[in-house]
C-alpha cells in the first residue's frame, strides 16, 4: 500500500455525530422538550461560531459557551454546564459510521492511524473508549488542545512532527468536510480522501485526490 500513515477526521467520517438527538437528550433531563425548531434556531448561532473557529477567529470555550448563553439564561443552568452535558450525552449515543471498524482493522496492519479533529478534548477520548477503537489510534490531535484548528497548516505540521515527519507522499488524510479536512490537506501538501455525504458538494478550488461515498470505497481504493 502506497500510505504508511493515514490520518482521519472524527465527526460524520469515523463517528456518527447526532446533535440533535445529543441535545434533545441533554435538555430531557431538565424537563424540556427540546424540538426540531429549538435545533433550527439553535445552529443559526452554531454554525456560524464553528466556522469562525474554523477559521481561527475564535477559541473553543468561545464556541462551546456562547452556543448555549441563550438557553443557560432560560434555565438559569451555567452555559459550561450545557456544554458538558450536552458532550456527555453526545459520547453515550455515538456509533461508528458503516465500514469505520472493518476499514481500520484492514488498514492497522499496514499503516499508522490517527485522528485529527476540530472536535473537543471532552468527546474525543469518552467516544474511542464507547466505540472499542481507542487502540487503532497511535495519535489523536485535537484542535482545541493545539490552540489552533484545521484547516490551518500549523495543526496538520503538529502532528507530522508526532508521527516522526513522515514523508508527505506516504501520508493520506481522509474527512467529510471539504473546507476543513480536504483544503487542510492540501495546505499541508498530503493526499486527501473527501468522503461526500448526501447533499454536499465540492467548494471551488478544493480538490481531493480521491472521491468517495462510503467508507468501503477506500478499503478498495487502497486495496486491502
Amino acid at each position: 500500500m502506497k500510505y504508511t500513515h493515514v490520518l482521519f477526521d472524527a465527526d460524520e467520517t469515523l463517528f456518527s455525530f447526532n446533535a440533535f438527538e445529543g441535545l434533545r437528550r441533554m435538555f430531557a433531563t431538565r424537563d424540556v422538550d427540546f424540538t426540531q425548531a429549538d435545533y433550527a434556531h439553535y445552529q443559526l448561532t452554531n454554525k456560524s461560531l464553528w466556522l469562525d473557529y474554523q477559521n481561527n477567529k475564535i477559541s473553543a470555550t468561545h464556541l462551546q459557551i456562547t452556543r448555549f448563553s441563550e438557553w443557560a439564561d432560560k434555565l438559569n443552568v451555567p452555559a459550561q454546564q450545557l456544554n458538558n452535558d450536552f458532550l456527555t450525552a453526545m459520547a453515550e449515543i455515538c456509533e461508528p459510521l458503516p465500514g469505520a471498524k472493518t476499514l481500520l482493522k484492514k488498514l492497522k496492519p499496514h499503516a499508522k492511524l490517527g485522528i485529527i479533529t476540530n472536535g473537543f478534548t471532552q468527546l474525543q477520548a469518552r467516544r474511542l473508549e464507547h466505540t472499542g477503537l481507542k487502540d487503532m489510534f497511535d495519535w489523536l490531535v485535537i484542535s482545541e488542545q493545539v490552540g489552533i484548528a484545521k484547516p490551518a497548516v500549523e495543526i496538520f505540521d503538529h502532528t507530522f512532527k508526532l508521527m516522526g515527519n513522515p514523508n508527505k507522499e506516504n501520508i493520506l488524510m481522509v474527512g467529510d468536510t471539504a473546507s476543513s479536512d480536504i483544503l487542510g490537506g492540501m495546505n499541508a501538501g498530503i493526499d486527501t480522501c473527501w468522503l461526500q455525504h448526501p447533499g454536499f458538494e465540492l467548494p471551488p478550488a478544493i480538490t481531493p485526490t480521491y472521491k468517495i461515498t462510503e467508507l468501503v470505497q477506500l478499503q478498495r481504493l487502497l486495496e486491502l
